[in-house]
């Protein structure tokens, strides 16, 4: 079944040529021209992907981005914009963006970035399908299927990529999993500058599930290399 891609961008020249480009690739396509149509168009369809620029008229792409989130979807976003500064690429990211590419861009990367979304949310799925979709450890318990989670005698309802970060280190259990095997399995790693937003997203992790997020029991640091996830208290 082909995929349905929202292009958010207000530079009409600039939107029809990146949708001809992808429905050469099969995808099917819908434009939007500012940010209030963006999040009207997104209501009223069924997108699999949202391409969205950052500086729009009437709402901008960040704000864009945090009401799709607010409303719950978890469909992936890619930023396209000419905000290129380190700080702008990093909230992007943390507020739930999946990429972030700067203008001008080179189009076949761009193609290739959209792949690259599709297949490791396609990895994400299919985990959840070969393993147990429920992990314990303590008096902690994550469905990696609905995304909700136990902990601390709350339910808390994580973002994609907290699961995707707790699956890539749950499934590597008791074993060493290095910075950039989380960036290249979560996010890929051409969409970041820095491994910094992996540790600001442990941070927020241990909050959820650590009875002491200052001296971990689960989610341990290994110093200049990542981090190990144990279940059983080690």
């Amino acid at each position: 079944m082909s995929r349905t891609i929202l292009i958010a961008e207000d530079n009409a020249v600039l939107a029809e040529g990146i949708a001809e480009n992808l429905k050469d690739e099969g995808y099917q396509v819908v434009n939007a021209y500012d940010g209030e149509q963006a999040l009207e168009v997104f209501k009223k369809s069924l997108i699999d992907l949202v391409i969205l620029d950052v500086m729009m008229p009437k709402l901008d792409g960040f704000e864009v981005c945090a009401r799709i989130r607010g409303s719950g979807s978890r469909v992936p976003i890619l930023f396209l914009t000419a905000r290129s500064m380190d700080r702008d690429r990093i909230l992007g990211l943390e507020m739930g963006g999946d990429d972030y590419m700067t203008k001008p861009f080179n189009l076949t990367e761009l193609l290739a970035r959209v792949k690259g979304i599709f297949r490791r949310l396609a990895w994400y799925q299919e985990e959840i399908k070969e393993q147990d979709e429920l992990v314990r450890f303590g008096e902690s318990q994550i469905d990696f299927r609905t995304y909700n989670a136990r902990s601390k005698g709350r339910t808390v309802e994580l973002s994609q990529k907290e699961c995707m970060i707790m699956k890539v280190l749950t499934t590597n259990e008791g074993e060493v999993v290095s910075r950039d095997q989380i960036l290249e399995s979560v996010w890929g790693m051409e969409a970041y500058p820095t491994s910094r937003t992996v540790d600001n997203f442990i941070v927020r992790l241990r909050k959820y599930f650590e009875p002491d997020p200052i001296r971990p029991r689960y989610i341990h640091t290994i110093r200049s290399v990542g981090y190990k996830f144990t279940g059983d208290d080690q």
